[in-house]
């Protein structure tokens, strides 16, 4: 089953918008890892058709609070409907067994003994810099955080996450992750 773990970095945050919807953000940098090809690439806005291709013969996009933040700004890009491609969001697993949401970085050193290299307002501010290659690079660090908590709870079952100094265990049902869902699309391949 192909799988796309995915992230975004934003030019802009909610504050500027005057709006709490996600589709009104603008995107700076989308990062991915591709299972196919066991690869990271990042897309700046402007290389999205880039992207399209990949996320149409993907069978599951897997990401980490994606179903409410980036699917939806994604989506506001895409030619056609990328809520048609089975998609796999950590945080609302994690919700879904724990009843409250957990931070990328309280799930990653729970789990994998280390967090993130920063957090969102510091990529912006550096997009705001001009500093892309430094957003590209936290994005695919992030990337990288949130394909190595899906390896990690495919193979074990649950996730650790950090409360307090203390790590605890949360079990997730994984069975039904990898069982094929909707059809890949072909809205911008022609075919």
């Amino acid at each position: 089953m192909r799988t796309v773990v995915f992230d975004i970095e934003t030019a802009n945050w909610m504050s500027e918008t005057g709006s709490g919807d996600p589709s009104d953000l603008t995107i700076a940098v989308v990062g991915i890892h591709d299972s196919e090809t066991n690869q990271y690439s990042c897309f700046l806005e402007n290389e999205l058709p880039q992207l399209w291709p990949i996320l149409e013969r993907t069978d599951m996009l897997v990401g980490y609070n994606s179903d409410y933040f980036d699917i939806p700004l994604l989506n506001k890009y895409y030619p056609g409907d990328l809520k048609r491609i089975k998609s796999l969001d950590l945080l609302q697993e994690i919700y879904s067994s724990l009843g409250r949401r957990l931070k990328l970085d309280s799930v990653a050193a729970g789990t994998l003994g280390e967090g993130k290299s920063g957090d969102g307002s510091l990529s912006l501010k550096w997009w705001k810099q001009g500093e892309v290659e430094k957003v590209k690079m936290y994005c695919q660090k992030d990337v990288e955080l949130t394909k190595r908590v899906f390896d990690y709870a495919l193979q074990k079952g649950s996730l650790k996450y950090k409360d307090l100094g203390t790590t605890r265990e949360i079990k997730l049902d994984t069975s039904k992750w990898l069982v094929a869902g909707a059809k890949p699309m072909t809205f911008t391949l022609g075919l």
